[in-house]
């Protein structure tokens, strides 16, 4: 990412203010907020939605089973996010309220992309209104709609992409290498889950210095996954000893 030098700087102190180049500094600089997030993931396939990201023990004495990353929006949708905390936590909120309204509305559940779309347009709206700042959050939100699997990855200045796989955070390009090398749509649900844990951990190692044996060890505390099928499209995740078996199975081919 480029940031602006000293003649573009007054081009960066409102929202609502384009430089000559046509950009909003302010929502640059939100995404530079998300590369330094914890790294997300989704993935899809014509069977199932499969959500992960992992978790990190900044202080000795954090109680990681009180750590969510990965969050149930309704019974068929579910969401992960990188970036800002608190911002992260503020839209998964909103979103989950906007699949109650329609609930109660409509008398049946939101549809994958109208959630979606929620989302993105409160983002966008943040970023043309003096006063405010730019969501310094990416949402990967996946679920079941009709028995069809949908992915989407939403951006801090309200634009969204329908995605098979895709990365937030700072380990994004190493997750997208492992995806670009290995995803394949027929991929049934335990080689998806095998895909997922190997590209979380290959990033998780790309981009820190901890010790492969001590995060290998503590992965199912580490990692959060989640599952929902098209056949019975329930949000489920899977326990630490569940994510335990997963990382066994990966970790011999990691090196």
């Amino acid at each position: 990412m480029s940031f602006p030098g000293p003649t573009a700087a007054a081009y960066d102190r409102a929202i609502t203010m384009f430089s000559p180049e046509g950009r909003l500094y302010q929502v640059l600089y939100a995404s530079e907020a998300v590369r330094q997030g914890w790294t997300s993931l989704g993935l899809r396939t014509d069977s199932f939605v499969v959500l992960a990201a992992e978790k990190r023990r900044f202080s000795r004495l954090l109680d990681l089973e009180e750590m969510e990353k990965i969050y149930k929006i309704d019974d068929h949708i579910g969401a992960t996010f990188a970036g800002i905390g608190g911002d992260g936590r503020v839209l998964i909120d909103y979103i989950r309220l906007a699949a109650i309204r329609h609930r109660l509305v409509y008398g049946e559940a939101a549809g994958i992309e109208y959630i979606v779309r929620a989302v993105a347009d409160l983002k966008q709206a943040y970023t043309q209104h003096g006063g405010v700042r730019p969501f310094g959050v990416s949402l990967i939100i996946g679920g079941v709609e009709d028995g069809k699997t949908r992915l989407f990855r939403t951006e801090p200045g309200g634009q969204y992409f329908g995605f098979y796989a895709v990365a937030v955070g700072m380990g994004e390009e190493a997750v997208m290498g492992v995806f670009e090398k290995k995803y394949r749509r027929d991929m049934n649900l335990e080689e998806a889950l095998d895909l997922v844990a190997e590209a979380i951990l290959r990033a998780r190692f790309a981009v820190t210095k901890e010790k492969k044996e001590e995060v290998l060890q503590e992965a199912g505390n580490l990692m959060e996954i989640a599952v929902i099928e098209a056949e019975r499209p329930l949000f489920r995740k899977l326990s630490p000893d569940e994510v335990k078996e997963v990382v066994d199975r990966v970790a011999p081919s990691l090196g």
